[in-house]
């Protein structure tokens, strides 16, 4: 291929090809530049900022991968004109998880425009997109190597990836496995009391809003064995000991903790998997 220390990467893409092409930049000759150019809303918010790259295994997603940084992010909100509906309705759930985790006033204008959003309103897109990117470039900028606070940008997907490992990877869609698992944690949340009813029902009332899943189908092969055998599995466990993003308070407020009431976690969990069973 005639590629040296000197060649440039390039990931043209959504998620799955920036975190390919980024891993394997992270690896070739001990790393070697490369740029992102994000296709989908998944990528443009999320994963083509902050460096994350890898590939998923059998034991957990992105399980083998590295931090490396692109030299540049280039969006381009033209290239979503053509991405199917499916795939913009599963970016805007880690839209939404900013406004949870830490931007209120970003939650509340979504509460209003997300009727434009899914009409793909050119103005209300750009500014989703870059509201997100400054809100992810704030934590990333904080803690690079994910060493506390950039962790809370995972709310839901410790739930959500055991969801997508559990049913199959491809079965799911990222976003459509964020959304179940962001509606568990606001669950689990609200019974531990950390958050009020009123909150939980407006999170499940946005991604619904957005035509995202909240709960698991009656085909889903997912089990409470299954959730709690995968969720062990988790990147962020620590020293054996599962830590997860919940919320906390007023909106727009969260913790990163392994402090957390267990028994609210499998009372969560056995009612989604109940809805299956039942």
């Amino acid at each position: 291929l005639g590629l040296d220390r000197k060649s440039t990467f390039v990931a043209l893409g959504g998620g799955v090809i920036g975190d390919m092409v980024g891993f394997a930049s992270a690896i070739y000759q001990r790393g070697v530049n490369f740029i992102q150019i994000p296709t989908t809303v998944m990528a443009m918010v999320d994963s083509s900022v902050g460096g994350k790259t890898g590939v998923n295994h059998p034991l957990g997603k992105n399980m083998i991968g590295a931090f490396h940084q692109p030299q540049c992010v280039f969006i381009d909100t033209n290239t979503l004109n053509t991405l199917p509906d499916r795939e913009l309705k599963s970016g805007i759930s880690e839209v939404v998880k900013y406004g949870l985790i830490r931007d209120a006033p970003f939650f509340e204008w979504q509460e209003e425009n997300m009727t434009k959003l899914l009409e793909r309103d050119p103005e209300a897109t750009r500014y989703a997109i870059r509201r997100s990117c400054e809100n992810k470039a704030d934590v990333v900028q904080a803690d690079e190597l994910e060493a506390g606070v950039r962790a809370t940008l995972n709310l839901g997907h410790t739930f959500g990836h055991a969801i997508e490992n559990g049913s199959g990877y491809g079965t799911w869609l990222h976003g459509e496995g964020v959304s179940i698992g962001t509606a568990m944690a606001a669950t689990m949340s609200e019974k531990m009391g950390w958050i009020d009813e009123g909150l939980k029902q407006r999170i499940y009332d946005i991604l619904e809003s957005a035509d995202l899943p909240v709960k698991l189908p009656r085909e889903s092969p997912m089990k409470v064995e299954t959730f709690n055998k995968l969720m062990s599995l988790d990147k962020k466990v620590a020293d054996g000991q599962l830590r997860l993003i919940l919320l906390q308070g007023e909106l727009g407020n969260c913790k990163f903790t392994g402090e957390f009431d267990t028994d609210a976690m499998q009372e969560t969990i056995e009612e989604f998997v109940k809805d299956i069973e039942g």
